[in-house]
C-alpha cells in the first residue's frame, strides 16, 4: 500500500463511529517530525507524551508511532517538491490520528500551504486551539489568569479556500466584467458599485454545511464544561458581510434552537425569560422595550417585529427554560468580530468558546495565544469526523534548528490535545501537571527565561524542558 514508509508490525487503527474515535490500547499513530525545529520539538514531544502513557498505565496502554513525511524531509526522501507524499496522506487516513511539527510554506511547488491542503484534504473542518494560562508563564496582560477559553475555527472554507485570481488576468478581468456589468445591476442593494478593472479577485465562500457542523462541535464540547463554562460564542462581522458572516452568526442560532435546543438558550431569550421572571405580569411590549433599548423611536412595524418575537421566545420555551430554568443551559450569543479581540483583553472571563469562520479564527486564536505566553505554549488541532490531526501552532524558525534551544510547549501542549481526544485523560492531566510545575519552578527554555521577572539566568535547553515536565508529573 505504501511506496517508501512502513507501518509498525504492532499497535491497531483507531476507527470512528458517528465523528467520534474509538481507540485500542495499543493505537498507531503517523507523525511528521516537521521541518525546522521541529528536529528539537518532536523527540521531546515523543519523549513526554511516551513517559506520561507510562506514568498512566503502567504498561496497559501504549503508542506505536508511525514515521511519515512531510515538508522539506518529504523532498529529501521523495523528490523534489514532494512536499506532501500520497504516503502520507494514506497513512492518516488509514490510522486516523496524527500529530505533526512546524512545516515549511513550499516554495515552486504548487502547493499554498501544507497546513491547509493536509486540512482540506482530509476535511478536517474544526481547529480546535484552547488558550489556558499556567500560572508562571509570562504574559503582557495583568491578569492572564483570566483568559480560558477554546476557539474553534471553521478550516475548509471562508477566504482560505484560495480561489482567487491574480489582477490583469483573463479570467480575473472575465469575472470583474461579469460582476460590474451583470451581476452588480441586477441586485437593487448594490446600487451603482463598480469593482476597479485593476483589482484582484477572491471568492468567500461561507456554505450553511460548514458553518453548523463546525458550531455543532463546539456546542457538543461545551456541553462537557462545567457549568459556569458552558457558553458558545459566535464570532462574525455580519453587520458588513451579511450574506457570509452575518449567515455563519444565524445558522448557529438556528442550530441552537432547533437540535440543541433543550440544551441551549441564546442570550436574547435569556432576557426575556429574565424580564418575565423579575415581572410575572410584564407585558409583551415592556418586554420588548427592555431588550431593545431604541424601541420606542422605531416604526411601528418595527416595533411589532420585536414585540412578535418576545411572543414567540415565551410560548415556545417559557415552560421548559422559564422560572430560572434557562440559567442550567449552555449560553449561546454572538459578538462583531472586531468587538471580541479587545474584549478577550478587558473582560476575558465573560468568555468560553468562541466559534469563528476561518479568517477571523486565524487571528483571534493568535492573539489570545499571545495574552497567555505566546505561540510557544499555542496548541492546535484540527479535527474532522473521520479523522484528526493535532499540530504545533507556530512556524518553523529554521535559525534555531538543531540547537536544542526552543520552546517545544506548543507541540506537548497539541499532544495532551491529542491524549484527551483519544479519552487518554489520565496522561493528559500528568502532562499537563508537569508541564505547570515546571513553569511555577521557573524551569524554561529561554523564550520564556527571557521574560520573567527577575529573568532566569539559565533556561534549559528543549530537551531538558521535556526531562522537567516529566520529573515534574
Amino acid at each position: 500500500m505504501y511506496d517508501q514508509i512502513t507501518p509498525p508490525e504492532t499497535g491497531s487503527r483507531i476507527t470512528f463511529l458517528q465523528g467520534k474515535p474509538i481507540v485500542p490500547d495499543n493505537p498507531i499513530i503517523p507523525f511528521i517530525r516537521g521541518d525546522g525545529t521541529g528536529i528539537d520539538i518532536w523527540p521531546a514531544t515523543q519523549k513526554v507524551i511516551d513517559a506520561a502513557v507510562s506514568a498512566a498505565y503502567s504498561g496497559k496502554r501504549q503508542i506505536s508511532w508511525f514515521k511519515v513525511y512531510a515538508g522539506d524531509e518529504a523532498c529529501d526522501k521523495y523528490g523534489t517538491y514532494q512536499y506532501l507524499p500520497e504516503d502520507t496522506l494514506k497513512a492518516i487516513a488509514e490510522f486516523g490520528v496524527a500529530i505533526k511539527g512546524p512545516l515549511t510554506t513550499p516554495v515552486g511547488g504548487g502547493i499554498r500551504s501544507l497546513n491547509v491542503a493536509l486540512r482540506q484534504i482530509h476535511d478536517l473542518y474544526a481547529c480546535v486551539r484552547p488558550c489556558k494560562y499556567y500560572p508562571g508563564t509570562p504574559s503582557p496582560h495583568r491578569h492572564p489568569e483570566k483568559l480560558d477559553v477554546i476557539i474553534y475555527r471553521e478550516n475548509t472554507e471562508d477566504i482560505y479556500l484560495g480561489i482567487e485570481w491574480p489582477q490583469g488576468s483573463e479570467l480575473g478581468t472575465k469575472l470583474i466584467n461579469l460582476l460590474n456589468n451583470e451581476l452588480i445591476p441586477a441586485t437593487p442593494e448594490h446600487g451603482k458599485k463598480q469593482i476597479r478593472l485593476d483589482s484582484g479577485i477572491g471568492i468567500k465562500p461561507i456554505s450553511k454545511t460548514g458553518s453548523q457542523r463546525l458550531i455543532r462541535r463546539a456546542i457538543q464540547n461545551a456541553l462537557r464544561l462545567p457549568k459556569a463554562k458552558q457558553m458558545v460564542t459566535l464570532v462574525h462581522k455580519g453587520n458588513i458581510m451579511k450574506y457570509t458572516e452575518g449567515a455563519f452568526r444565524d445558522w448557529g442560532y438556528e442550530l441552537a434552537t432547533t437540535e440543541f435546543r433543550a440544551e441551549c438558550v441564546t442570550e436574547l431569550e435569556s432576557w426575556i425569560l429574565s424580564n418575565k421572571e423579575k415581572n410575572p405580569d410584564i407585558s409583551l411590549v415592556d418586554n420588548a422595550r427592555a431588550i431593545e433599548p431604541g424601541y420606542d423611536s422605531l416604526t411601528p412595524e418595527k416595533q411589532a417585529k420585536i414585540t412578535n418575537q418576545v411572543s414567540e421566545v415565551l410560548n415556545a420555551i417559557w415552560d421548559s427554560h422559564g422560572n430560572g430554568k434557562w440559567k442550567d443551559k449552555v449560553m449561546v450569543n454572538d459578538r462583531i468580530a472586531d468587538s471580541i479581540f479587545q474584549q478577550i483583553q478587558t473582560r476575558p472571563d465573560e468568555y468560553s468558546i468562541l466559534a469563528t469562520m476561518n479568517l477571523n479564527g486565524d487571528y483571534l486564536s493568535d492573539a489570545a495565544a499571545a495574552l497567555v505566553g505566546g505561540l510557544g505554549m499555542g496548541p492546535g488541532a484540527n479535527i474532522g469526523d473521520n479523522c484528526a490531526i493535532f499540530e504545533a501552532t507556530h512556524g518553523t524558525a529554521p535559525k534555531h534548528a538543531g540547537l536544542d534551544r526552543v520552546n517545544p510547549g506548543s507541540l506537548i501542549l497539541s499532544g495532551v490535545m491529542m491524549l484527551e481526544y483519544m479519552g487518554w485523560q489520565e496522561a493528559a492531566d500528568l502532562i499537563k501537571q508537569g508541564l505547570g510545575n515546571a513553569i511555577a519552578s521557573r524551569e524554561v527554555t529561554y523564550d520564556l527565561a527571557r521574560m520573567m521577572t527577575p529573568p532566569v539566568e539559565t533556561p534549559l535547553k528543549c530537551s531538558e524542558f521535556a526531562e522537567a515536565i516529566i520529573k515534574h508529573f
